[in-house]
């Protein structure tokens, strides 16, 4: 009856059900795999993306790299003919691959023909299934691993890392915060036995989720239902409780970037309040807010920063919104005032309305084109999982009407309640500075030079 219903989905309404990226055809096999399937009115394609409830924040700091090397191995081979094989394979369907290990996830992307859509995702399941775990490989997999990661991890760089020269500014304060490792994560030391424990443990269909968008084969929902739903279902692993604070930070520091410049990066980085039925587009909206105030006030008030910008990120369970200017080092001070300034007057008038509703609707319209072909639609669903529920995801722009102008002054009052964390990236010397400090040098060394020759000619 499922697969019925898809059809008639394919066959009648493929143009308007487009139209609607929230409406999905989702459901779960018997195993446990969810499965998502958009069809749309682009021809001749594909997008897939097979997303595995695996990521770094599953591991401690030590074995951090085990899903990414995991991730690296699968693309190994099937057979003899190894990695080149397997990729040949690929090519010889027409399509392309790739995988990426995140915090949270671990996720394979494919763009591919639609007329070889299961072609691919036999493909796909063989990777799965039939990767041997070689010491060889794993070998192999580790220098890869090694070289993305940057090179080998040498002395110096860990000395690095611990001397809080190795990091970017919101990186560098979760660290000292706790929510983050403070040195890269060790690849060498991990065994086999632990990688194939990873892949028993976390690759089960009672894990993933399989999100098919395009031109859609009309027997995929069977072809799913006899290949994947052959799958094992193991029993859950517990995830591991995300990072919390539990370190103190200085409020303001300043992080060396270089050795000379005259240019300078300021950080103020706030924690994002944990409010009771406070949606994610409200914090977006005011990140819009503080962004165009930035703007307003750092480039075409002062001439400050050119490029001024808002940002969220996460680490570990907090969220950080920061307030970020590009500035010439001499005009630290002076931004740090207009920021100091900036935080006095939202405290006291709250935020503009009428900016707030221009801003919000701006917004809202981004939404009409944000999401564009199928690539992007399968990356949107794949990012917005967390909101998916009975075939349906959110609608961002109709919990962005829901925002209030009195809903965002009550963020804003509970982001400023606490004086957060300033940090300030330049380089050590200016030029200016480092002429001065060789000029310096040079008189003290002819000041020398010449206090040996008076000494030499009293004693002689």
């Amino acid at each position: 009856m499922r697969c019925l219903l898809f059809i008639c989905l394919l066959l009648g309404a493929v143009q308007s059900f487009a139209l609607d990226r929230s409406s999905v055809e989702g459901y779960q096999l018997a195993n446990g795999l969810q499965l998502i399937l958009k069809p749309t009115s682009d021809r001749g394609h594909v997008s897939i993306r097979l997303v595995v409830g695996v990521g770094l924040d599953d591991f401690s700091c030590a074995d951090q790299q085990l899903p990414h090397l995991l991730e690296h191995l699968l693309f190994s081979g099937t057979d003899d003919s190894g990695e080149g094989g397997l990729e040949e394979r690929m090519q010889a369907l027409g399509g392309e691959w790739n995988a990426f290990t995140s915090h949270a996830d671990t996720t394979f992307v494919i763009e591919a023909p639609a007329k070889n859509q299961r072609k691919v995702l036999d493909l796909l399941l063989s990777l799965l299934t039939q990767t041997q775990l070689t010491e060889q490989r794993i070998a192999d997999a580790k220098q890869v691993v090694e070289r993305e990661d940057g090179g080998h991890y040498s002395h110096l760089q860990r000395w690095l890392d611990r001397q809080d020269l190795g990091h970017s500014a919101s990186n560098q304060l979760a660290v000292e915060l706790g929510l983050k490792c403070a040195e890269r994560a060790p690849v060498r030391s991990l065994t086999r036995a632990q990688l194939e424990r990873v892949r028993n443990d976390w690759y089960a269909p009672n894990n993933m989720t399989l999100i098919v968008v395009g031109e859609l084969d009309r027997v995929l929902p069977a072809y799913l239902e006899r290949t994947y739903g052959a799958l094992e279902a193991v029993e859950p692993s517990d995830h591991k409780p995300l990072a919390d604070i539990d370190a103190k930070a200085d409020a303001e520091r300043v992080l060396l970037r270089g050795v000379v410049g005259d240019t300078a990066k300021l950080h103020w980085l706030l924690p994002e309040p944990v409010i009771a039925g406070q949606s994610d587009e409200t914090w977006n909206l005011l990140r819009d807010y503080l962004e165009w105030a930035l703007y307003s006030e750092l480039r075409l008030k002062h001439g400050l920063s050119y490029g001024p910008w808002s940002e969220r990120e996460v680490f570990g369970g907090v969220g950080f919104l920061s307030l970020n200017a590009d500035l010439e080092r001499d005009d630290v001070e002076q931004a740090q005032q207009v920021m100091t300034q900036l935080k006095t007057q939202l405290l006291k008038n709250g935020l503009d309305p009428q900016r707030f509703a221009r801003l919000k609707q701006a917004a809202i319209a981004r939404q009409a084109w944000a999401v564009q072909g199928n690539s992007a639609l399968a990356d949107y669903y794949w990012s917005a999982l967390g909101d998916y529920d009975e075939s349906r995801f959110a609608d961002p722009a109709k919990r962005l009407q829901t925002v209030t102008l009195n809903e965002a002054n009550h963020a804003l009052r509970q982001l400023f309640a606490e004086p957060g964390y300033v940090r300030i990236e330049k380089p050590l010397f200016s030029y200016n500075g480092l002429s001065v400090a060789i000029l310096a040098a040079l008189v003290l060394l002819v000041l020398i030079a010449l206090g040996w020759r008076i000494w030499r000619h009293r004693h002689h």
